[in-house]
């Protein structure tokens, strides 16, 4: 976010022609725009969408932030002191996006707890802001936690994942040499280089590029990059490789069916909930 934003990137081949409706082969190369790479130079700046604090933050040492939401960008003035919750109020003000419907990215999902200095905000950081109204919420998302209570339910019924055949064959070609570490048991924040070295269903490369700005998941290889909403993303569906638990294999369902499950294989395990809570959000857990 910012000069500090977060991206988590990845290149990956969307080989699956059940995914985006493709026949393999047919898909001329891509070329990542990189225009889009951008922390939204093109958003409209809002001149009387301003914040310069509250009467009680006076004598307090404040930070100026850049507040990016909805393609619009806000100024805001905060104390450093101030927490990640305080920080969501005057969002809210700002924007009228109510705090329980926001995320907030600032090298990841900004913690409410910890104070913005606790979290090195520096002056004139990016902060990027992901929600929608609660009407919108409940449009959007009800039919998505059906198909989640669904798909979850069809899991318990089968054999593990990784021992079906469909996954064998990508999962016996074994661990690729430049996966990135993984640590076991660990939570940590989505990463500030890409995410890549991972696997498809075809066994080919693939990195994902988690856009916030943007609100996009990115999954490309080096034929073409798919540029996915995340409110089109029905579920998140994963489960450690059995003999390598430190590492996942993770579906993201880009429809109502499984069907269009599209499968990345060795997915460090410290990233896993990262992922999730970006892609799906916090109120969208199983």
């Amino acid at each position: 976010v910012g000069s500090e934003g977060v991206v988590v990137e990845a290149d990956v081949a969307l080989e699956d022609s059940q995914v985006f409706g493709e026949d393999d082969g047919k898909a001329d190369a891509v070329a990542v725009d990189q225009e889009a790479w951008t922390d939204g130079e093109n958003s409209s700046t809002h001149g009387p969408d301003i914040s310069y604090g509250d009467d009680d933050d006076e004598g307090k040492e404040m930070v100026e932030l850049k507040i990016i939401w909805n393609k619009n960008k806000y100024d805001l003035k905060i104390p450093l002191d101030g927490t990640g919750a305080k920080l969501k109020e005057r969002i809210h003000s700002l924007t009228g996006l109510p705090p329980a419907m926001q995320k907030v990215m600032y090298k990841g999902l900004l913690p409410e707890d910890k104070t913005l200095r606790e979290i090195k905000v520096t002056n004139g950081a990016k902060i990027m802001v992901v929600g929608s109204t609660i009407n919108d919420v409940l449009a959007v998302n009800t039919p998505k936690e059906v198909i989640q209570q669904e798909v979850k339910a069809e899991e318990n019924k089968k054999e593990p994942l990784c021992r079906q055949k469909q996954h064998r064959k990508v999962l016996d070609k074994g661990k690729p040499e430049d996966i990135m570490p993984s640590v076991k048991g660990t939570k940590e924040r989505l990463p500030t280089v890409p995410l890549s070295g991972m696997y498809n269903k075809s066994g080919g490369k693939v990195r994902l590029t988690f856009k916030l700005e943007q609100d996009q998941l990115w999954i490309g290889t080096k034929e073409r990059t798919e540029k996915i909403p995340m409110g089109s993303i029905k579920n998140v569906v994963t489960e450690p490789i059995e003999g390598h638990e430190d590492y996942h294999m993770m579906a993201f369902q880009l429809g109502p069916t499984e069907a269009s499950q599209y499968w990345v294989y060795w997915v460090p395990a410290q990233f896993v909930d990262a992922i999730k809570d970006t892609v799906l959000g916090k109120w969208q857990y199983f």
